[in-house]
């Protein structure tokens, strides 16, 4: 089913620091004018200039959406296999069922081994299904991730601000200097644009993005180096978000969503998870639910060049995408009563 894109969904957004922030370079310069920790550096618009790298959010965004499943879930493999596996535990060695590293890959060598006639008829999906919630999303040695997030770039320059701040280690022992002092250059003001990708998606899976985003903004967890020191709040400000589905055309007659080659089709405003295109057998395979959809404010167009359809959301047109947001999360809702 992978090999098909029947949704996707973009986010546009801001990340502006509500305070220092410090995003540190793996090396030090050869400048010795230059603090001792600098901000990681990029040729971006024919200069260069600090940026968020995109593997640093996907990281703090990934490590927040599994402690908001583990909060509400469990991490332990459940007996009945019709019951959700939430998280993993990558470190566990002991209980190898709950540590995806062990388990898929000993369920993969278990294949290897029978004959041809008795493999699994659907191994990927089978791979997909028994992986947990979260990496169903951010993908683990298995199965690949199905989200993408941009690096983050200035969007002006000029507003940026830069500044060098001191510091020492403090030996716990004796209370006096252990290492330093030491400086690092720290970003106070500011606005980085970004993009996060998400295909593939069910809705309760973009509705736990909107609660890991959420957070972010209300400073429950920060980006970069020293956040237990007070660096590393932001402000998330929402631009724009998209949600397309390929496989499908805009009847501006009906005002209505065709899927092309089947006979489904889906009022204008409708949001729609993967489990919508999918036939209930193949949604069985991948643990899709079938029934995945809710109205929204956002409304269909024809994509460009007259194939695919997307729905658009705004910042200055209503609730703009929080309202995307919020429809997903009632999904998440949902599932977790379920």
């Amino acid at each position: 089913m992978h090999k098909r894109l029947v949704n996707h969904c973009t986010i546009d957004l801001s990340i502006i620091p509500d305070g220092p922030i410090l995003i540190k370079s793996g090396r030090e310069g050869a400048d010795p004018t230059n603090p001792d920790m600098e901000f990681v550096r990029t040729f971006h618009r024919d200069g260069w200039s600090i940026y968020l790298p995109g593997s640093s959010l996907k990281g703090a965004i990934r490590a927040h959406a599994e402690r908001i499943v583990r909060t509400v879930g469990s991490e332990q493999r459940p007996a009945e296999n019709n019951q959700k596996l939430w998280a993993s535990n990558l470190l566990d060695e002991k209980n190898q069922d709950n540590n995806p590293n062990f388990y898929l890959e000993r369920w993969k060598n278990i294949e290897k081994k029978k004959k041809l006639e008795d493999r699994h008829p659907n191994p990927g999906a089978e791979l997909y299904r028994q992986s947990c919630f979260v990496s169903q999303m951010f993908g683990n040695t298995s199965i690949a991730s199905r989200i993408r997030i941009e690096d983050a770039h200035p969007f002006d320059l000029t507003k940026l601000k830069l500044e060098e701040r001191n510091g020492v280690a403090i030996d716990r022992v004796f209370g006096s200097v252990a290492v330093g002092p030491f400086n690092y250059q720290v970003c106070t003001a500011g606005e980085f644009r970004t993009k996060i990708h998400l295909k593939n998606f069910t809705l309760a899976q973009l509705g736990l993005i909107g609660l890991v985003l959420r957070d972010l903004n209300d400073g429950w967890f920060g980006l970069g180096f020293a956040k237990s020191r007070g660096l590393g709040t932001v402000r998330v400000q929402y631009n724009s978000a998209v949600v397309q589905y390929p496989g499908c055309q805009f009847d501006s007659k009906t005002r209505k969503i065709l899927q092309l080659g089947h006979s489904k089709q889906w009022d204008s405003n409708s949001l729609l998870g993967a489990g919508e295109f999918l036939t209930k057998q193949e949604a069985d395979k991948y643990g899709f639910p079938k029934s995945d959809n809710r109205d929204s404010e956002g409304f269909a167009e024809s994509m460009e060049l007259g194939i695919g359809v997307k729905l658009t959301w705004k910042n200055n047109t209503n609730s703009g995408v929080k309202d995307l947001f919020k429809r997903a999360v009632e999904v998440w809702r949902e599932v977790l009563t379920a």
